[in-house]
């Protein structure tokens, strides 16, 4: 008998495994992976810590957030500073003075802010109808054309004047010279990646991997259930499957010790049909003598695929609330997380609501 099943040992299953462990509950924690860690996971190749499912690097203003994550890895001081290759033109992201300076050999924020400007009073959108509008209307048409739009559609797998404006809320503009991506306070790689940490979160608990929660559900008696899949899973997609992108990873080992000097790579054009090419060893400042990448391709999901994250347009949405509604009756599961509660979150965020479920009962 256990006090808790927890369906998916990623961060959410297993922030929230610790906790309850450190207070004494017995907990299970199943996943259909072969490995701990969701898709934090890490793996050593050629000495090079290679981030398994995509680029993962924890920032946050969280000031509990970060101290907790350090007692379980020391972090290193790893900027996320990515570029974007526009039909071989290279730019800094986010978009900020050296990206405009790049684009139109300008200096100061005052000309930068002249040109954005008028592009924006040109386009005459006033009440923007898809995301291709809402965009031009936040930066323009230059950086929509060569920076959002081509990498965008191969995000979603539609033309943005398909997709709803909300997708996108905001595309912080910077005028300002630093490449720095993220604003939080706190920001890094835990040396020796990811795996350590899940180790140490899921230590003392019971775990079976390479384990489906179909084939446990029946058999293993819990009090509670910490379900972080899919929510229409779970209801055998009684209203319908919610949409979800997937992603595809092609790696190579290349025999040269720097392929292409930055972590992450951006593609914003049609011509590659990949979203980013990541480098990993430059997330930890490596000095191998070989170098790993990895390229990043979406994919339409379908139900024997990886879902990542959600779709969240106006048909899912409402979709999703029929499942939510169920949920709520369903006093002894709770449903966390990106699939659990059809939402993108920030990895700090799922830290911080998987500590704070734990505290709340305790």
């Amino acid at each position: 008998m256990y006090d808790y099943l927890i369906v998916g040992a990623g961060l959410f299953g297993s922030v929230f495994a610790h906790e309850m462990t450190a207070h004494g509950r017995k907990c299970l924690v199943v996943d259909r992976r072969a490995h701990i860690g969701g898709n934090c996971f890490t793996e050593q190749i050629e000495g090079i810590n290679v981030h398994r499912y995509g680029a993962h690097i924890l920032h946050t203003s969280d000031e509990a957030v970060w101290k907790y994550v350090n007692q379980f890895a020391q972090f290193n001081n790893f900027i996320n500073s990515p570029v974007a290759i526009y039909n071989g033109e290279l730019y800094n992201l986010p978009f900020n003075m050296n990206t405009f300076s790049r684009m139109w050999g300008i200096k100061t924020p005052a000309e930068a802010r002249s040109i954005i400007d008028s592009q924006i009073r040109e386009l005459n959108i006033h009440e923007p109808k898809n995301l291709e509008e809402q965009a031009l209307l936040l930066v323009g048409t230059d950086i929509y054309e060569k920076l959002v739009k081509g990498y965008t559609e191969k995000q979603w797998g539609r033309a943005c004047a398909e997709l709803p404006p909300f997708l996108i809320k905001r595309l912080p503009l910077r005028f300002t010279f630093d490449n720095n991506y993220f604003t939080d306070r706190w920001q890094g790689i835990p040396q020796g990646g990811y795996t350590q940490i899940f180790e140490k979160l899921l230590k003392g608990c019971d775990i079976l991997l390479g384990t489906d929660y179909s084939q446990v559900k029946d058999s293993v008696h819990a009090e509670k259930t910490i379900y972080t899949g899919q929510i229409d899973l779970f209801f055998d997609y009684c209203f319908g499957s919610l949409e979800y992108r997937s992603l595809r990873f092609e790696d190579e080992l290349i025999d040269c010790e720097n392929w292409q000097g930055n972590a992450v790579v951006n593609y914003t054009d049609h011509y590659a049909a990949y979203t980013r090419i990541i480098e990993h060893k430059h997330f930890e400042f490596g000095a191998q003598p070989k170098t790993i990448i990895t390229r990043e391709y979406p994919v339409q999901w379908e139900k024997n695929c990886e879902p990542y994250y959600p779709v969240n347009d106006e048909r899912n949405n409402l979709l999703y609330m029929k499942y939510k509604k169920l949920a709520a009756e369903r006093s002894d599961v709770f449903f966390c997380g990106r699939l659990g509660e059809y939402k993108y979150y920030n990895m700090d965020q799922i830290i911080r609501q998987a500590l704070d479920l734990a505290k709340s009962i305790e």
